[in-house]
């Protein structure tokens, strides 16, 4: 670092967990630890230890009310405050690759080529890709999903009968995806270090590259002026402000670490903070506005895992791949 940050270290509570951490998230105010191996520890609401799958968790996805997973067990299951384990889907002997929230209490999911979407009340609908699903996204509005796979993403509206899917193409395998909060854009992160972006309106093409590791974490922030991203050796700020989006534009950096890659961005849900974690174990939180930088946890060398804040911006949680995490409340 350039200068040393200032430091919160004191005021965090640790844990320490037999397998890395897949995953943090907040449900209302409790926090939930998720264990690779597919246990959910509860930090808060009296708190506790419950099994969640009968395997590797693959992925989550919470809004700070609802938390779901999918695992290599087949189920995607619901994780509720206070430990209660549902089983919201069940694929017999397949793995359940990926999850996402939709509008009320609908979600996705994916299994092989195939997505999935579960609406809040009537029968589950299907749709056939051309390759494995690689991430699932809603639109913040509507009931939208993005798909994406190898080759580009898929827009669906699985409510909209006889409407054709819309496919965005672009060679190359896509992985995570991502929309922007005014849905003006959709982001993908790819197999190859970079980023691609359509604007959905014209469906013009955004190239993001020059990462030196691939893009394993990325968000916007609350306002969607930035796309946070991890891959380098600093946190890589996407311009999203104006129609263009970042297109003949220059990213801006924040964090710079010369110790290790960044591995994980969280953006704060209400200011423009993102909370940092590298691939040395060190946290930070840093503002954009200024780069000022505060230290929640110093590097001992295990890789941070995951990060997340809780939805009123009053509580950030972090874990890293030994199973070493953090809770700073304010």
């Amino acid at each position: 670092m350039s200068s040393a940050p200032s430091s919160l270290t004191d005021r965090v509570q640790t844990f320490s967990f037999d397998d890395g951490l897949a995953a943090v998230r907040f449900i209302g105010a409790a926090c939930a630890f998720i264990e690779e191996a597919g246990t959910a520890t509860i930090a808060g609401n009296g708190g506790g230890r419950f099994a969640l799958h009968d395997g590797v968790v693959l992925e989550t996805a919470g809004d700070g009310r609802r938390l779901l997973t999918c695992g290599d067990d087949g189920t995607v299951r619901q994780l509720d405050a206070d430990g209660t384990v549902t089983i919201r889907a069940s694929q017999k002997g397949r793995w359940v690759d990926h999850v996402a929230l939709g509008p009320d209490d609908s979600f996705a999911y994916s299994v092989g080529k195939t997505a999935y979407m579960v609406p809040a009340k009537g029968e589950p609908k299907s749709l056939d890709l051309p390759s494995t699903v690689g991430g699932l996204a809603f639109a913040p509005k509507g009931m939208r999903l993005g798909i994406a796979h190898y080759g580009g993403a898929t827009l669906w509206f699985p409510n909209a009968q006889g409407v054709k899917p819309e496919t965005l193409v672009w060679k190359g395998s896509h992985l995570g995806i991502v929309f922007s909060p005014d849905s003006r854009f959709v982001i993908t992160t790819m197999q190859e270090p970079a980023l691609h972006g359509w604007r959905l309106v014209d469906a013009k093409h955004m190239r993001m590259t020059g990462y030196p590791a691939r893009v394993k974490s990325f968000t916007f922030t609350s306002d969607g002026k930035w796309l946070a991203s991890s891959g380098s050796g600093e946190v890589i700020l996407w311009p999203f402000a104006t129609k263009e989006g970042p297109m003949g534009k220059q990213p801006g950096m924040l964090a710079p670490s010369s110790t290790g890659r960044v591995t994980q961005v969280a953006c704060h849900p209400k200011d423009p903070v993102v909370a940092v974690g590298y691939e040395d174990g060190m946290v930070l939180m840093a503002r954009i506005s200024d780069g000022a930088e505060i230290l929640l946890r110093a590097p001992d060398g295990a890789a941070v895992s995951c990060a997340a804040w809780r939805a009123d911006g009053g509580a950030v949680a972090f874990g890293t791949v030994k199973g070493g995490a953090g809770l700073l409340e304010f």
